[in-house]
């Protein structure tokens, strides 16, 4: 069901940029699965290639600022495309908030931890390593840090770190067994423009 309410304002907007053959599109990484399926779509009903890449919302606005040719930009952090309006890289008026997300614990189906103690349950024995995006420019990894900030539990959890280049990479930790809980983002809230 939700990805329904994501897909059609998307698409509408790809619908508004399907005059060239083909669109580039830079998206954040939590948006990978939604977006594999909404470019199709896009193909299918419009004969346009999408080219959607997936990455994190800061190394793309890095990009950006240095030439890359994107035609769309889902930031997980909506800081980027404003300091790129702002430096006359964007179209103007063109910027405005698709999403509000929030972070989550995400813990495999066979996991024994108590997970109602919310963020707290990661002091558990248990748990060796934490799978969360890079905070250096991943909007989720400062959005993780800032939840166990917030918690007083940052500094206790600092070592078991595992950073992913991106929150998919950071999922793809605890997928494979290289970490056994991430700190996920979940898109709370859908906007519509």
């Amino acid at each position: 069901m939700m990805r329904l309410k994501f897909a059609l304002p998307v698409f509408l907007l790809l619908v508004t940029v399907a005059a060239a053959d083909e669109i580039r599109v830079a998206a954040a990484a939590d948006l990978n699965y939604a977006f594999r399926d909404i470019a199709a779509r896009f193909e299918k009903q419009m004969g346009n290639k999408a080219d959607v890449i997936i990455g994190s919302s800061g190394n793309f606005y890095f990009q950006i600022q240095n030439g890359a040719p994107f035609d769309l930009f889902f930031s997980a952090d909506i800081e980027y495309p404003q300091k790129l309006e702002s430096a006359a890289l964007a179209e103007k008026d063109s910027l405005y908030e698709y999403a509000v997300g929030t972070i989550v614990l995400w813990v495999p189906n066979t996991s024994k931890l108590d997970i109602t103690k919310g963020l707290s349950a990661l002091l558990d024995p248990s748990v060796h390593k934490i799978a969360i995006a890079n905070p250096a420019h991943a909007p989720y990894g400062r959005a993780a840090l800032a939840a166990l900030k917030s918690e007083q539990l940052d500094e206790k959890l600092r070592d078991k770190f595992v950073l992913g280049e991106n929150i998919s990479q950071a999922a793809q930790f605890v997928q494979s067994g290289n970490a056994e809980r991430a700190i996920w983002p979940h898109l709370s809230s859908w906007c519509r423009r």
